[in-house]
């Protein structure tokens, strides 16, 4: 599940949350509400923490001046 999908996640909890009176029989909407966005912010922090690891910059080699001028050497 990507960025996107977590984003998702949490408008729909929060609109189930928030912005919704419904009310069905053995189901509360409220509690599934929190429960979709907790499990949004629980994505989101894992992809971002995965997403970090995967970029490691590498630094670029140094060339001193003779390598540059004698690529042969």
């Amino acid at each position: 599940m990507g960025i996107g999908g977590c984003i998702v996640l949490i408008a729909v909890g929060a609109i189930l949350t928030f912005a919704t009176d419904w009310h069905m029989a053995g189901v509360n909407l409220d509690l599934v509400g929190l429960i979709m966005m907790a499990v949004g912010v629980i994505g989101l922090a894992a992809y971002i923490s995965i997403f970090k690891k995967r970029r490691v910059v590498e630094p670029m080699p140094v060339m001193d001046e003779r390598a540059r001028n004698y690529p042969h050497v």
